[in-house]
């Protein structure tokens, strides 16, 4: 299948990558043109067959909403944009409609493996109509992990990024509740080896999982977490999540605590958030905030 990919940063990049390991061809756009396939987006668009099919990997937001429209102006009837970002799902009913005018298909596809997902796969989320979905299929199949799951249809437009927007919700809960207890076993002058402790339950335990795998990789590194300010970004998803459990009476107070807890690392040094800051930067490569070296006197 040829496909054309927008945006070539840390997920895009290893994207196109994977998508040429399983024998589809990819002509990549970047607004840096050391990674990019071609000069411009009307070059992008021309290389590619009709019906066509434009997977786009920019910022969620204005990024977004400006690629699609300028898409709209160069796609014909029967072609289809993927948005691939973190994007609101609201702006993802918003999208379909004004590209349908053209008669352009839409589909939103949250994708979740950061930088790992070149050689793991990357979990897929879509939504839009069957008729798209069974288009795109194929780099569906190329792109998700290997055996049965990691891969869903998750209904209409919009679906797809609603449940990318709910797994990163839960994502915040689990890295809280791992940094916290991370905190308190190397408060108290109990356990010898906290690194150990974690390690051992990677295996056997009902808390096994990859952030799990992730927090000791990262406590290898530097066992204090030393090297890392206790500061945490939120993406955003967070925020929507408990937005539309607001507008619903959905009760999340996990989710509500971990989401202020990032908010609380902006204003003082946090242990447990340099936990959170070393699992983000092991899973998506997100920059972390270095502590300051110690002064020196003399």
């Amino acid at each position: 299948m040829e496909l054309g990919l927008i945006g070539l940063g840390k997920m895009g990049g290893n994207m196109r990558e994977r998508l040429r390991r399983a024998g589809h061809t990819v002509t990549g756009y970047d607004r840096n043109p050391d990674v990019s396939d071609v000069d411009s987006l009307e070059d992008l668009v021309g290389k590619l067959p009709s019906p066509r099919v434009v997977w786009v990997m920019v910022p969620a937001g204005d990024p977004t909403r400006q690629t699609v429209e300028a898409l709209k102006e160069l796609l014909s009837d029967g072609d289809i944009v993927v948005d691939g970002g973190n994007s609101k799902w609201t702006d993802d009913q918003v999208n379909a409609a004004s590209l349908r005018e053209m008669g352009i298909g839409f589909v939103d596809c949250g994708v979740s493996g950061g930088v790992w997902g070149l050689e793991n796969g990357y979990a897929l989320m879509a939504g839009g109509d069957k008729a798209d979905i069974d288009t795109v299929q194929p780099v569906f199949d190329a792109l998700k992990p290997e055996g049965e799951f990691g891969w869903v249809h998750a209904g209409k437009v919009g679906a797809g990024h609603f449940s990318k927007m709910v797994h990163n919700g839960i994502e915040y809960a689990l890295m809280q509740a791992y940094a916290e207890g991370w905190e308190l076993l190397s408060k108290v002058d109990e356990v010898d080896n906290v690194t150990e402790v974690f390690r051992s339950w990677r295996e056997g335990t009902v808390i096994r999982s990859w952030l799990l795998d992730l927090l000791v990789a990262a406590l290898d590194d530097d066992q204090d977490l030393a090297g890392i300010e206790g500061y945490a970004e939120d993406s955003g998803e967070g925020r929507w999540t408990l937005e539309a459990a607001l507008e619903n009476a959905v009760p999340m107070p996990a989710i509500a605590a971990s989401l202020f807890a990032r908010f609380v690392s902006r204003q003082d040094d946090s242990p447990a958030m340099k936990a959170v800051a070393a699992m983000r930067n092991q899973f998506g490569g997100h920059a972390t905030k270095t502590s300051a070296p110690p002064t020196t006197s003399g």
